[in-house]
């Protein structure tokens, strides 16, 4: 079994599929023990895909802790990176909004993270705190701390202007 995002069009036909690639097996004192490769297999491979949006880049959750991967989704033409995720508190309180900040930062991406709140089915309390943050790192809009709907514009111009006066990306040595 592997965990999961799917990516629809708008008439509600699969165009993507991504695999999670880096499992959550972790043990934070007092907090929280998680093995998801207890229960899952993780994926090999970088998904992105054409959209109306833009060039899409698919990510899961924990894999936001693994910058590289980021990077290869915008060399790979990913101009919005999306992040669905059940961030536990512990971690989401302390590095939720700095992660997806980075990541949007230094891909000059948009970043649309959609994040569980409450209690999970396994008694994991989620953080919450849906984003979806611009490529210069501000935080287009964020949920309240409940079940909400948040939405941004997606601004191609914008993005464009970050990237050709801040070319960090065209400065890449390692590809």
């Amino acid at each position: 079994m592997f965990n999961t995002s799917v990516l629809f069009d708008p008439h509600g036909h699969i165009v993507a599929r991504y695999r999670k690639i880096h499992l959550f097996d972790v043990d934070i004192r007092e907090h929280v023990t998680i093995r998801e490769s207890d229960t899952r297999v993780g994926g090999a491979d970088i998904v992105t895909a054409p959209t109306e949006l833009g060039m899409v880049g698919m990510s899961v959750c924990y894999d936001l802790r693994f910058p590289e991967l980021y990077r290869r989704l915008t060399l790979s033409g990913a101009e919005v990176i999306t992040v669905p995720s059940a961030f536990t508190f512990p971690t989401g309180a302390a590095h939720w909004e700095v992660l997806l900040r980075a990541r949007a930062i230094e891909n000059q991406v948009y970043v649309i993270a959609p994040d569980q709140i409450g209690r999970s089915p396994s008694g994991v309390l989620d953080f919450g705190n849906s984003m979806i943050v611009d490529p210069w790192g501000t935080v287009l809009a964020r949920a309240a701390d409940r079940e909400t709907i948040i939405f941004a514009e997606i601004d191609r111009d914008h993005q464009d202007r970050v990237r050709r006066e801040l070319p960090c990306l065209a400065h890449v040595k390692l590809r």
